[in-house]
């Protein structure tokens, strides 16, 4: 018996040490065939780059001792949130903490004296971003930084030959090696806007999901909205009134607050001759609306009940325009700045800080409107669609669905608007096309959800039309003044740091 245990002791023993050699044989040919570097978990076969983003729960960490600062984020409120989130990401792609980066107060001048740089901190909430934000992107301090003169100027390429997958290896090569013993890298030359895009739409939508606005700034979109409710009470207070002098019972509606729709009007004259333009270069119908079309298509939005306030969300130059008022078929009720009473809110504050007041109240409102080749209109149907997706909501074609959105320039059921999510498959990004160093297009990408047939996209950029019920549009957007090389190579000193406590 014992000579026996000692038989299959050897065997065994001999057999684990087989075991054990092939093991190892496999994890050194492991780290030898699929090497990886820090803070960049990919598989790449050929032209196919899979980036392969952790989630919140998981154990990546981003690292606060090594930092990314980019230039000064321009243009529009919107262009400048999808400017934040590619340079976050771009960031989190390094492995390291994005500096706070400098807004601008006001829209895109040639002089870049007059873009009234603002600190982010004064427009958003940075210590709830960065707990919102926590293990997927985190914003940084300039104090934070150690060593100020240990800096990596990474210059972004131009022109055609600068294509997606150079860009890629430029980041990959700067997130190892000599270039991440840096303490921190300065992107230089192009607004974070025009870098190549390398992020799924999701990725974009979880960095607005951590933009929560200042409170005074969260306050007065409050005011508006309280406003527009309060509009709304009087409204139906006022119905239900005329119910009762006329004999009819009243369903006690009143303890429920009337809807508003906001409805993000483009009928400015630089826009109209622009869009013509493009629907002239892209053989479509598709882009550009009139006032009247608007509100056709508004007033044909199905199983909306009437009467309804209706927030008109426009450029300021168009409030002295009353036309725009007028015209609207009975039940709708439309209400502007000036005729709510709430231009007062608005005249304190910077062009940015109107429109971020202006986007809270069309991302609240229980039904929103507005232009598919707009890129406001654009992010506020991607957070309206996050919003669905995170209730839980799996059928994007429910008659009752919280929060619809609408692109009114594209035709929907019953001459009404078209139904509008926002696809937040893997294989949806957003772009931009640079050419001559100035942005000709650029392109966002979001869904239309016909819940009835099917369409042929005829705005498709290549011109091919695609039978889907989610048709894709690739959208052109407004041309841009100016140079694409914003700032050359600027300083890093501490004079020139995006200041903290500026205005």
């Amino acid at each position: 018996m014992e000579v026996l245990s000692k038989f299959l002791f050897g065997i065994l023993n001999s057999i684990t040490s087989k075991c054990m050699v092939l093991l190892v044989t496999i994890l050194i040919l492991r780290a030898l065939l699929f090497p990886s570097f820090p803070g960049f978990d990919g598989i790449e076969w050929s032209n196919l780059v899979y980036i392969r983003t952790p989630s919140l729960n998981s154990d990546f960490r981003i690292r606060q001792d090594k930092f990314l600062a980019v230039p000064q984020l321009v243009w529009g409120l919107n262009n400048q949130k999808i400017a934040f989130a590619r340079a976050c990401l771009t960031a989190r792609m390094l492995n390291r903490t994005l500096l706070m980066p400098s807004l601008s107060a006001s829209l895109f001048y040639k002089e870049i004296d007059l873009l009234q740089p603002i600190s982010f901190d004064k427009v958003f909430q940075f210590e709830k971003f960065n707990v919102l934000c926590r293990g997927f992107v985190r914003l940084g301090r300039y104090s934070d930084v150690l060593n100020r003169t240990q800096v990596l100027e990474m210059e972004k390429g131009s022109g055609r030959r600068w294509t997606v997958e150079r860009d890629l290896l430029q980041l990959k090569e700067h997130s190892e090696g000599p270039f991440d013993d840096y303490e921190v890298i300065q992107i230089v030359g192009k607004n974070p806007f025009l870098w190549h895009d390398h992020w799924p739409v999701k990725d974009y939508a979880k960095v607005f999901e951590c933009l929560d606005l200042t409170d005074e700034i969260a306050k007065e979109a409050d005011r508006v909205v309280s406003r527009i409710r309060a509009v709304g009470k009087e409204v139906l207070d006022n119905t239900e009134a005329m119910e009762q002098e006329n004999s009819i019972t009243s369903n006690g509606s009143s303890f429920q607050p009337l809807p508003y729709v906001a409805v993000h009007m483009r009928i400015e004259i630089d826009w109209m001759i622009h869009c013509e333009k493009l629907e002239q270069r892209l053989n479509t119908n598709q882009i550009c609306s009139s006032k009247k079309e608007i509100m056709e298509r508004v007033g044909n939005i199905a199983r909306l009940k009437t009467p309804v306030v209706v927030y008109l969300a426009v450029a300021d130059k168009l409030l002295q325009n009353s036309s725009i008022l007028e015209g609207w078929e009975e039940g709708f009720l439309p209400f502007e700045k000036k005729r709510l009473g709430v231009d007062g809110i608005y005249k304190k504050y910077p062009y940015l800080i109107q429109s971020a007041i202006d986007y809270e109240v069309c991302l609240r409102a229980d039904i929103f409107v507005g232009n598919s080749f707009s890129t406001f209109s654009s992010l506020i149907v991607l957070e309206r669609t996050q919003k669905i997706i995170t209730m839980g909501v799996t059928n994007m074609c429910g008659t009752d669905l919280k929060w619809p959105s609408y692109a009114y320039n594209i035709q929907g059921e019953s001459n009404g608007p078209m139904r509008w999510v926002t696809n937040m498959s893997e294989s949806i990004r957003f772009h931009v096309v640079v050419r001559n160093a100035a942005v000709e297009n650029s392109i966002f990408r979001n869904d239309f959800l016909d819940c009835n047939w099917c369409l042929v996209n005829k705005a498709s950029l290549n011109g091919e039309g695609r039978m889907s019920c989610l048709v894709h549009f690739d959208r052109p957007r407004r041309k841009k003044q100016g140079p694409s090389e914003l700032f050359e190579k600027p300083n890093f000193s501490v004079p020139n740091a995006p200041s903290e406590d500026s205005n």
